[in-house]
């Protein structure tokens, strides 16, 4: 006799027995052209230093480069993201808007080795100032604190400059007020209307980057990022406005990072912003914390990674920026 759940009647195993089956059903699908691959540049030849904390990862030489492009067009990669590690730093992060800086460099390296890879650039001021600080230092105040005004016009010389060195996307990272609108304003002046900005738009202070800023080598000499990065404990309206301003200035793309931690804020934009693509930053602590694991034994690091990234399409993110990248694609394959 059937039961109000429809049970005998309606078993949901049924759409679960056979492989193909469950193949045929499946909502949410893993491809190569979800992910982007951060790279780490540094001044040097035929350098890969690996990074100890992110098993796997390295920071490599511009001449080490064409090699990561070609390979990221063969895996069928959405493309890549490039972090640059200059050769000296000050305090407003100079090497970031030179025409011959680190990135500049490696945007038209790739560029030669694979013109149809999709070259992302990060736009921020950490790894580029002595003091590892995402903008310009003011202490007028008493205390030293990042000049959000000041910093803007400076991030819109480092996106122009990105732009003609080969940069297909300038994405922003630095949380600054207004820095999407200052950002447009300066590309579009310099005649790089076409050239979309994929905003870091709910970057959250997050104690998941702990190894990112070993490879970047940019940890703050003092205080920390909280005045200007997200509260974590901000509610999801909070991340909502964050997101909505962002798009009224200009931005094509969105971001949230940290990403696991996170699934709620990403679920929150999907649904408000519906059409918006939407990005998420499977960041370096949730990569890292995977590899010890596997490194003890205590899960699958392949098993766990793709449920991972399925669980941030599941979400609504369209692309991850994920170091996983690589290892997915050849997964997938």
């Amino acid at each position: 006799m059937d039961t109000p759940l429809g049970f005998p009647r309606t078993r949901l195993r049924r759409l679960r027995y056979h492989p193909g089956i469950r193949d045929m059903v499946r909502e949410t699908r893993l491809s190569p052209r979800n992910f982007i691959q951060p790279l780490f540049v540094r001044p040097g030849e035929g350098i890969r230093h690996p990074i100890g904390s992110m098993p796997g990862q390295d920071q490599i030489s511009v001449d080490q480069l064409p090699a990561e492009i070609l390979e990221a067009r063969q895996l069928g990669l959405g493309g890549v993201i490039l972090f640059g590690i200059p050769p000296h730093k000050d305090e407003v992060g100079s090497d970031s808007y030179d025409d011959q800086g680190i990135v500049q460099q490696a945007l038209r390296t790739a560029k030669q080795a694979a013109a149809d890879v999709v070259l992302v650039a990060d736009v921020c001021f950490c790894e580029y100032t002595s003091h590892g600080h995402c903008g310009v230092v003011n202490t007028r105040t008493g205390r030293p604190d990042v000049d959000n005004d000041a910093t803007l016009e400076l991030l819109g010389k480092q996106a122009v400059s990105f732009a003609r060195a080969g940069a297909d996307v300038i994405a922003p990272s630095g949380m600054m007020d207004g820095m999407v609108g200052a950002i447009r304003q300066s590309l579009d002046a310099a005649g790089f209307l076409h050239i979309p900005i994929l905003s870091y738009a709910a970057k959250y202070a997050s104690a998941f980057y702990g190894p990112f800023r070993e490879a970047a080598e940019s940890t703050p000499q003092f205080g920390d990022r909280r005045a200007y990065q997200m509260d974590p404990a901000a509610s999801a309206d909070q991340a909502l406005r964050e997101v909505e301003l962002d798009l009224a200035e200009g931005a094509d793309m969105i971001m949230v990072k940290p990403a696991l931690a996170y699934l709620d804020i990403l679920r929150a934009i999907s649904d408000r912003f519906a059409g918006v693509p939407l990005a998420a930053y499977n960041v370096s602590g949730e990569y890292s914390m995977v590899k010890a694991a596997a490194k003890n034994g205590w899960i699958d690091e392949r098993a766990v990674a793709l449920e991972l990234l399925t669980a941030l399409r599941r979400a609504g993110a369209t692309s991850i920026l994920t170091y996983w990248a690589k290892d997915a694609a050849r997964w997938l394959a």
